[in-house]
């Protein structure tokens, strides 16, 4: 017996239409590239990202259709969002800072057929478009009327939209339908997509808004600085709107001092994005002090943020932070960390031993782990096994590539390609991953512990550890650092700090000392890098 309830497709037309009708005053502003603010409302958006969709659907824009976004955070990427899976296209977030040879292959292999590029990186997209094929129009965005190029079938954004009609009707009728494309940052091999249905978005935007996920208000005013090119912006766009949080657009001014300025002068009270941006803007506010006590929430994921850095925020700014962990191919947000009331009994120390976890999975999302063989492992806290997934947002397959064991379990869960625990109580951390770990004389070495135990030092800006071949051993750890402003740590002192807390076998056998690491497009530390170093004899 089936039940009597409506057929109502969850689709992202529904989202926008719910924030223009019951929060139509509500602001989206953005640092524009002048430094200027630009402010307009729900209402606004809604109306424009109508007509967005109606000038695709005026260029020959067909259901299906990838269409390419080329651009910084800012108001008319969040109509992008909208308008392009309004017209039945698929909103295909294109990474700025991409290797020439990935933006090619990633935009071939979607088969864009248009891109709307920000003037302040048309250069970049114009380097490579030569090597590019399936584009037929270029949008810019934010461009002078008078700038030159070498793009083919060029017109400008504001052109598109301002003879479009209002009362388009929107083209996105099956929940089902492809929405979104976004492609992993590509460390191990080429990048590959994670095609994102109206269906999948929806019911990731309303876990996102749990109480125990981000809890997104009407009173909330939320900058994301992670970008929109990097996994929807981990989906806040969406959560925003049906919340009716005010929006605070960052643009390209991503710079530690001008996010200190733009959170305390638009009183942000939910910032997102990754750790390195946050250890930034924390050795900002180290020696350019602001009031930022209006952050109720500092949300951090992409990669594990130190314990130490976590405590730094708490226990000297007062600022709560949020511990999550998604994926691309999550949509992206798998898992937060929230202190429950069985924690408040807790010690601050062991209190901040529970917002450094990874956190325990929004309802919709299905954790286990699993031993080399297959066999899920006990929430224990300590055993350690392959971190797989399962939910309605988590992907089935790559776009145009068949499942394969690498990736997909037989009784379809996601293999994650991370290793991590479960304590009882179900909340998640990442010990590393699996291309990562070291195992040394058959003893697997966490490179995520000793990283952030390194940052803990005071003269430790940043710390990478990687595996490197060793004859009697197979594989040692090497830790790669970088010291603050000022500091002359070595390697006796950083030894010395780490017996308190490793056995000897897992302590690295080398330090190198560098000016900066290298970091992949999202910045993570880009190991594959450090690796090609090591060998090359180059580090």
């Amino acid at each position: 017996m089936h039940g009597l309830m409506m057929e109502y497709p969850l689709t992202l037309d529904r989202i926008v239409e719910h924030a223009g009708r019951m929060f139509p005053h509500k602001a989206v502003r953005t640092k524009q590239p002048d430094g200027s603010m630009h402010e307009y409302t729900y209402a606004d958006v809604l109306r424009r990202s109508r007509r967005l969709a109606a000038g695709l659907v005026a260029l020959g824009v067909q259901s299906g259709d990838r269409v390419g976004t080329f651009a910084w955070n800012h108001y008319q990427h969040l109509e992008m969002y909208f308008g392009i899976p309004g017209a039945g296209a698929v909103c295909h977030t294109l990474n700025v800072r991409l290797f020439p040879s990935q933006l090619a292959y990633i935009v071939n292999h979607a088969e864009d057929r248009v891109v709307c590029i920000d003037a302040s990186v048309l250069p970049l997209y114009e380097r490579v478009a030569g090597e590019i094929s399936c584009v037929q129009h270029h949008v810019l965005v934010n461009a002078p009327r008078d700038i030159e190029t070498t793009l083919p079938n060029v017109l400008h954004y504001e052109d598109l939209i301002d003879g479009a009609d209002d009362d388009f009707t929107w083209r996105s009728t099956d929940e089902q339908m492809a929405m979104g494309l976004c492609y992993t940052s590509g460390t191990t091999g080429d990048p590959k997509g994670a095609l994102y249905s109206h269906r999948s978005m929806f019911l990731h935007t309303l876990g996102e808004n749990q109480a125990m996920g981000l809890g997104l208000t009407e009173t909330d005013v939320v900058l994301p600085v992670v970008p929109q090119f990097h996994a929807m912006a981990w989906g806040l766009p969406y959560a925003c709107a049906m919340a009716g949080a005010d929006v605070v657009m960052p643009g390209p001014h991503l710079q530690p001092a001008a996010l200190a300025e733009l959170i305390e002068s638009q009183q942000v009270t939910v910032a997102a994005g990754v750790p390195s941006i946050w250890n930034g803007l924390y050795q900002e506010l180290k020696t350019t002090p602001r009031d930022i006590s209006c952050v109720r929430a500092l949300v951090v994921g992409g990669s594990a943020m130190p314990r130490s850095l976590i405590d730094g925020y708490e226990r000297e700014l007062n600022v709560n932070v949020l511990q999550a962990w998604g994926m691309t191919e999550l949509s992206p947000l798998g898992t937060v960390s929230k202190l429950q009331r069985h924690h408040l009994g807790l010690t601050e120390a062991e209190q901040l031993d529970v917002k450094a976890l990874q956190g325990i999975p929004l309802a919709g999302v299905e954790l286990r782990i699993v031993s080399d063989e297959g066999a899920e492992l006990p929430w224990d806290g300590e055993t350690m096994g392959e971190l797989q997934a399962r939910g309605p947002w988590v992907i089935r397959g790559y776009f145009k590539r068949d499942p394969t064991s690498e990736h997909f379990t037989t009784d379809g869960w996601f293999r994650t390609g991370d290793v991590a625990t479960m304590t009882p109580d179900g909340y998640m951390r990442i010990t590393d991953r699996t291309k990562d770990l070291v195992k040394s004389g058959g003893e697997w070495i966490s490179t995520v512990a000793l990283e952030g135990a390194l940052m803990a030092h005071d003269g430790v800006l940043e710390a990478a550890v990687i595996a490197v071949p060793d004859e009697k051993w197979s594989e040692r750890p090497l830790a790669v650092v970088v010291r603050t402003a000022e500091s002359q740590v070595d390697t006796d002192e950083l030894r010395r700090l780490l017996a308190d807390k490793f056995a000897k076998f897992e302590i690295p056998d080398r330090f190198v000392f560098v000016d900066e690491l290298p970091k992949t497009s999202v910045g993570k530390f880009d190991k594959k890098v450090l690796r090609a170093r090591v060998a090359g004899r180059t580090l």
